[in-house]
């Protein structure tokens, strides 16, 4: 079994770490950033194919050294931690191992961003760990460090709910936000590594069009966390389309907000600048931001 995260970082140990699904494009992004990473050591990479091939002779740009193996109990008894990066569906039963074994887990996947059972099943169908719901954290920092970095499994937020939930947060935490129109835009990527003949060159080069403008599974993540940030806990009316753009990476939102009481300029700004002032990873800019402006970051700019 593992040992506890915050008695490995006490005693000046760096956690091991094993990422799972590292053949997909985010866990091989996910395993780089963990193989840079001064503070945590990468003891493994696993995949369901390509067994035996060094990770970065798949993804040059991501150079790391390890071979990625199957995942089995032994492996994942190497690792005090886990990164899943399962789709849905499949994430759930991999995390409640690890889970078993005493990992703390990140899970990419969407299978704990839910708080309400149903409400996963109403989007993705049957869940396969729904005792592990209850202990996950939603792991954007920004809203919620305390309970992020207290955490034994945190799910990592969706693409587009993390650019709307920081744009539109401080707004929704001062009751001010009534109704919320969202055009968001997307590279390819986001689509996953097997996305299919909809996201081939050939349909997205010299393009841009809406995806999933009805039931985009992405709408009711949004409005689920929009409700946990309200100080009534009821979330705005809601309106979002997504778009997908002619790019590999990048995301760019533009939420459209009708306000229920007069606000200045200067009161804007306070409430972005009180809001993240502090934070080392969002930018609140005087002009609309591009997002090459964030390309190969974890940056946000708002």
């Amino acid at each position: 079994m593992a040992e506890p995260i915050t008695e490995l970082v006490d005693a000046g140990d760096r956690p091991r770490v094993l990422v799972a699904g590292a053949t997909g494009y985010t866990g091989a992004l996910a395993a780089r950033l963990v193989d840079e990473h001064a503070g945590l050591e990468l003891v493994a990479v696993t995949a369901r194919s390509q067994v035996g091939e060094r990770l970065g002779d798949i993804y040059p740009r991501h150079p790391v050294p390890l071979e990625i193996e199957e995942l089995d109990s032994q492996v994942i008894e190497r690792a005090d931690a886990g990164i899943v990066a399962y789709p849905h569906g499949a994430a759930a039963p991999v995390v409640a191992e690890m889970r078993g074994l005493g990992l703390v887990v990140v899970d990419l996947s969407a299978d704990f961003r839910f708080l309400e059972l149903p409400d996963y099943e109403k989007t993705y169908g049957d869940h396969g760990a729904p005792e592990l719901l209850d202990g996950a954290v939603y792991g954007l920092p920004e809203l919620d460090r305390e309970a992020v970095a207290g955490a034994e499994l945190v799910a990592n937020p969706g693409c587009y709910p993390t650019a709307a939930l920081l744009g539109l947060a401080p707004l929704v935490r001062a009751g001010l936000a009534e109704d919320v129109v969202i055009d968001a835009k997307s590279g390819t990527s986001g689509a996953g590594r097997d996305s299919g003949e909809a996201f081939s060159f050939v349909n997205v080069t010299e393009n841009v069009r809406p995806y999933k403008p009805v039931g985009h599974r992405h709408r009711p993540e949004i409005l689920e966390r929009l409700s946990t940030l309200a100080p009534d806990g009821t979330a705005p009316s809601l309106t979002f389309v997504p778009h997908l753009l002619p790019i590999d990476q990048g995301e760019l939102v533009s939420a459209y907000v009708s306000v229920g009481s007069e606000i200045s300029q200067e009161e804007l700004d306070a409430l972005y600048r009180d809001a993240y002032g502090d934070e080392p990873f969002v930018d609140v800019v005087d002009s609309p931001p591009g997002v090459r402006d964030v390309r190969e970051t974890n940056r946000c700019r708002i």
